[in-house]
């Protein structure tokens, strides 16, 4: 008995901030593991079923079927790969001391730039951006070779490399010009804001989601992707119709030229109040896409930033099925779901910042990753946010992840009820091909990642009122 306790009686005796540094690498590498045995079954999948199964014969051909199956065996191994650097990247720089090291050497480069100790707030970004660019190094050579072996050997990659770099180095100054003033001034709302600094901090950010959710589309995407308002024509008065018959404040429908970066097709809306947009991209339409458009005589379909494709098949949806996919995109407006989610979200937020206000006190806690005499507030928003609380973060997922599949279960039924379940059904077989997704899952895999339920639910949920 005495030798069976020892283990505990071992734990027991160990500081309580290694007990932390413990836990926090113990619990890393068992949500790792099980991401890897969940994996494991869903490439089992991948590799044994090889052939169309009967339930899908009247869906899908054997072709797109093998298509389909060796993307999406790809895509697993190569998730395999980048997701054990990742684990053995993070193990690697929490045991030799990565964090107190970047942010001592933050302090020597603001304290050249003539800000002392005193000046936190400015170590703080010092800090931040050494910390983004050290992750955005380390992750483009996975980056690359998911854009330019595996999405370009499955025929969806449409960049050339000086557009990917170029693509590259503008997102990470536009993430810094955002990253760091509001990083700046959370910090001194936290400095500043005595004992319920957690409410001031919490209503911060919710104006901050609330901005940047509401410039995105007009300022921030624009710099990335062309928008142009879709043509007059049938299509868009039948979308101003639907929406129109749902009470839905359409103001402009916009299409972005997504064929620029790659084949895989979407459609989103935003905005506030009375001043919802909708966007799609031209990959979702088939009148639209520049993939399905012969290029013009004497031009080689190519230029400087993107490149031309032969595709044997047309890609995009007709218009009727085009307006069944948006039916169920404005079915998640009408039904209150994006209101659910942003209550839920900013809910998930204040509480965090309630615990971090009574965990951030705690020496211990700063002591566990090497921070022994001093205790920034940037330091203790990442220790706690990013590793205190990765348990309840697994869990709130899995939950999230629930909720998102009956959400769109409904925006399905919502679609249905404005006659658009025909359409419907014919428009997530071609999304489906197009975007080479695979039928068929392992249900434990299917259960802990699909945020949108497998294709064949839908499509049961769908078939009655289809066949009526």
């Amino acid at each position: 008995r005495a030798e069976m306790a020892l283990p505990g009686e071992l734990w027991a005796e160990l500081p309580a901030e290694r007990r932390i540094f413990c836990a926090v690498l113990l619990f890393s590498w068992a949500v790792y593991l099980w991401e890897a045995f969940l994996a494991h079954r869903q490439r089992r999948v991948y590799r044994t079923t090889t052939h169309v199964p009967q339930e899908l014969g009247q869906i899908m051909d054997s072709e797109t079927f093998e298509k389909s199956r060796l993307y999406q065996l790809d895509k697993s191994t190569f998730s395999f790969w980048s997701g054990l650097y990742s684990e053995v990247e993070g193990t690697m720089i929490l045991l030799c001391g990565g964090i107190p090291f970047l942010w001592n050497l933050s302090g020597r480069i603001s304290g050249r730039a003539g800000f002392g100790p005193e000046y936190e707030i400015v170590q703080s970004l010092v800090f931040l951006l050494l910390a983004t660019l050290f992750s955005a190094m380390t992750g483009l050579p996975w980056s690359l070779y998911n854009t330019f072996v595996i999405e370009e050997k499955h025929g969806f990659n449409q960049q050339t490399l000086g557009f990917f770099v170029k693509d590259a180095i503008k997102k990470f100054i536009v993430t810094q010009c955002i990253l760091l003033p509001v990083t700046s001034l959370l910090l001194y709302i936290i400095k500043i804001g005595g004992d319920y600094f957690f409410i001031y901090a919490w209503l911060f950010t919710l104006v901050v989601s609330l901005v940047l959710v509401t410039i995105y589309a007009d300022y921030i995407a624009p710099l990335f992707d062309k928008f142009i308002p879709l043509p007059e024509g049938e299509l868009k008065q039948q979308i101003e119709m639907m929406a129109k018959s749902i009470d839905f404040p359409l103001t402009k429908v916009y299409v972005v030229e997504g064929s620029k970066r790659s084949s895989h097709s979407n459609a989103y809306f935003y905005g506030f109040f009375k001043n919802k947009r909708i966007v799609l991209f031209d990959t979702l339409l088939e009148d639209y896409s520049a993939l399905n458009k012969e290029p013009a005589e004497g031009e080689d379909g190519e230029n400087e930033e993107t490149k031309s494709k032969p595709k044997n098949k047309k890609q995009g949806c007709k218009n009727e099925e085009v307006l069944a996919v948006l039916g169920h995109e404005l079915g998640h407006w009408k039904l209150g779901h994006t209101v659910k989610n942003i209550i839920i979200s900013q809910m998930n937020s204040f509480l965090c910042f309630f615990l971090f206000a009574v965990l951030i006190g705690q020496k211990e806690l700063f002591a566990a990753f090497g921070f022994y005499d001093t205790q920034p507030t940037l330091i203790g928003l990442m220790i706690i946010f990013q590793f205190i609380f990765s348990p309840y973060n697994e869990v709130l997922s899995f939950c999230l992840t629930v909720l998102s599949r009956q959400f769109e279960f409904q925006a399905d039924a919502f679609a249905k009820k404005l006659g658009k379940a025909k359409d419907l059904y014919s428009a997530l077989i071609k999304l489906n091909k197009d975007n080479l997704g695979f039928p068929v899952s392992d249900w434990i895999f299917s259960m802990w990642h699909y945020s949108h339920p497998p294709l064949l639910e839908r499509l049961q949920a769908l078939k009655d009122t289809k066949q009526e």
